[in-house]
């Protein structure tokens, strides 16, 4: 079938973006699905510096690749052998396929499955199959989604049914920003409830993080951030203080804020510079937790000494340390509840003509999280 995607194929081009255009609009074609797999009707997509990070080119992706990895949609139709899904269906995508029998998804982690990054970093969906081209030309998925499009064509282990109810512009955020903001706290972390925290970089996965501490009802959550309008949004969002990352002295501004530091941060910001920041403002004894995207060549050092003299733990998070299927259902069942308000980290609604000034605003820091509303 003939369809329309954003379709990245040079990264590195210089902003704004709404002059160089690295993403351009063009009628592609997408192939049905194969067995195992599902035709997707894509309704909401969300911006997140993932994509932005392989527009800059700070996360090489093999080219030319459809963008987005942040989806909610209606099921169109579906491949031989899937029987738990049918037309008419909505779901979520998340952006690690699990393959449901390698070591890792074996052992409960299904974030770290070995066929779902090795088809992440070729482009392919799981099964090793390329559903887009123009012509004979191949296109590339990102992370097995390619959401920003009419379609998609997903692997079945690629996406979480979802309640019919809820909207899909607010469904799309539990596929990245909440999953992994979220998840970092809770799973990663397992931070207990009356823990406090910090959480550096204040994008729409730092930001749903400290949607999660507000919930475990965290005495100190302390925001950090260079932008002073998204210091500004934590506050509102229930942040009991807010520091500026760029002042020389703001690792001991939180220090003396928590006395000695907070006992869970979380580096959202995706440099090694934000790590060091988290690191330092942790308290003895005290957990940090990346879910951050750096570039590959960044480098990250810290004083041995007081990973083992205080008992410090530094964790890695990805995907939110999530099981998508069990924990996208309880996320939305907590937002439903009014405990996650996810739906305040919508910043805009906007076209998919509008892509590449979306993407200005995201890379400015001018917006929290946009979707792309596909009709």
């Amino acid at each position: 079938m003939k369809i329309q995607a954003a379709v990245l194929r040079q990264s590195g081009l210089p902003s704004p973006y709404a002059q160089s255009r690295p993403l351009g609009l063009e009628e592609i074609d997408l192939d049905p699905p194969g067995p195992g797999e599902v035709l997707v009707r894509i309704r909401a997509a969300g911006l997140c510096h993932s994509d932005l990070s392989v527009i800059d080119g700070n996360r090489p992706r093999p080219l030319p690749m459809v963008l987005g990895h942040e989806v909610a949609g209606v099921v169109e139709k579906v491949g031989a052998g899937v029987t738990d899904l049918r037309p008419g269906d909505h779901v979520v995508a998340a952006f690690v396929p699990s393959c449901g029998h390698c070591e890792p998804c074996g052992s409960g982690r299904p974030a770290l499955c070995e066929p779902g990054l090795a088809s992440n970093t070729a482009g392919t969906l799981l099964a090793g199959s390329r559903r887009l081209h123009q012509g004979d030309a191949p296109l590339n998925h990102h992370l097995g989604v390619s959401g920003f499009a009419q379609y998609a064509t997903l692997s079945r282990h690629s996406l979480v049914r979802i309640d019919d109810t809820l909207p899909f512009a607010e469904a799309a955020l539990f596929g990245c920003a909440v999953m992994t903001g979220v998840g970092a706290v809770v799973n990663t972390a397992a931070m207990p409830r009356g823990a406090s925290m910090a959480v550096v970089g204040l994008g729409g996965v730092g930001l749903a993080a400290l949607l999660a501490g507000c919930m475990l009802e965290a005495p100190q959550v302390v925001a950090i951030d260079m932008n002073e309008n998204k210091l500004a949004v934590a506050r509102a969002l229930g942040a009991t203080a807010t520091v500026n990352a760029a002042a020389p002295d703001c690792a001991e501004q939180v220090r003396e804020l928590t006395k000695g530091g907070v006992a869970f941060a979380f580096e959202m910001a995706g440099s090694a510079r934000a790590l060091e920041l988290s690191y330092r403002i942790t308290r003895r004894g005290g957990t940090t937790v990346s879910a951050g995207l750096p570039h590959p060549q960044q480098q990250f050092s810290l004083q041995h000494v007081s990973l083992v003299a205080e008992e410090r733990t530094l964790k890695g998070s990805y995907l939110g340390s999530c099981v998508p299927s069990r924990d996208i259902p309880r996320y939305v069942e907590w937002y439903r509840a009014g405990r996650l308000p996810v739906n305040r980290l919508l910043s805009e609604r906007i076209a998919l003509a509008d892509i590449n000034v979306a993407f200005d605003r995201l890379a400015s820091g001018e917006s929290i999280r946009q979707i792309v509303e596909i009709s």
